[in-house]
């Protein structure tokens, strides 16, 4: 199923919603559609195109979060699902700084990483084999936070984010 970037009033990105969703939210004017695919979906009396980006009618304050929650999706779409060792397929989940030399289960210590650096890299910490990460692992940030670990985003999102669309 299709998802659609959903905005706020002030068009601040809130988040994805899937575009069935989307679809009701505009039905009962809840929200306009900014961007709309090349998809129609049909009902018995009706035709519309496929939201990719809506913007709510009304602007809804959302509480701050200055953090975005630590997730094991969330670091696989921070990383691009690549192993940060040695830039392969990443299926685990790996600590930079051991726990058991003291490590913290938090974004800034987390990587993705494939099977064999994972199994290699053990309980040793990066300067006792000599290896060196292909990004610094850190917490998302701005709209990047809140839209962490929806895959692949829509080339439409891209000027309503404000990011790169590589998350």
């Amino acid at each position: 199923m299709s998802r659609s970037l959903l905005l706020n009033a002030s068009y601040e990105p809130l988040c994805v919603v899937p575009s069935r969703r989307a679809v009701v939210l505009v039905l009962t004017a809840k929200a306009v559609v900014i961007e709309a695919s090349d998809v129609e979906l049909h009902s018995e009396r009706l035709t519309v195109t496929e939201p990719v980006v809506i913007r709510l009618t009304r602007y809804v304050r959302v509480p701050y979060r200055s953090r975005a929650p630590l997730s094991r999706q969330g670091v696989f779409s921070r990383d691009g699902h690549r192993c940060q060792y040695c830039g392969g397929s990443a299926e685990t989940l790996d600590h930079v700084v051991p726990r058991s030399h003291g490590g913290r289960h938090v974004w800034e210590n987390l990587v993705a990483a494939c099977r064999r650096c994972n199994h290699t890299k053990a309980d040793r910490t990066l300067d006792d084999l000599g290896w060196s990460l292909h990004r610094s692992p850190m917490a998302p940030r701005g709209a990047q936070r809140l839209l962490l670990g929806h895959g692949r985003w829509e080339p439409a999102w891209t000027p309503y984010v404000g990011v790169g669309a590589t998350a």
